[in-house]
């Protein structure tokens, strides 16, 4: 089934992580795959890649990259209160669905 699945979450969006090795730091998604439910948080998941040259010149070692981390483990952080919280959906004055942040009922731009 090639049906995409949906995201709380969208590229540029500040969220904090709630489980795993890296719990309670923050970060802002650089990428997102829905089909995965796996996002790029920047900083986040960190892991050593081993790196071989292809050509006379290219870097090669041991490198630090982001790994993907799955959606679930992630909470928006509301730019205007700068809290943790769930994301409603409400439709605005312009009948436009927008975000909306359960603590502080205000809008959630995308970008």
């Amino acid at each position: 089934m090639n049906a995409l699945k949906k995201c709380h979450v969208k590229v540029g969006d500040n969220v904090a992580i709630l489980s795993g090795k890296d719990k309670n730091k923050q970060g802002r998604i650089i990428a997102l795959s829905p089909r995965e439910g796996k996002a790029i948080v920047s900083g986040i998941n960190k892991v050593k890649k081993h790196l071989k040259a292809r050509k006379i010149g290219d870097d090669m070692g041991i490198i630090e990259v982001e790994a993907p981390i799955y959606t679930c483990k992630l909470q928006l952080i509301c730019p205007k209160c700068n809290k943790q919280t769930r994301i409603a959906h409400r439709l605005n004055s312009k009948n436009i669905k927008v975000r909306v942040c359960k603590k502080c009922n205000n809008e959630i731009s995308s970008r």
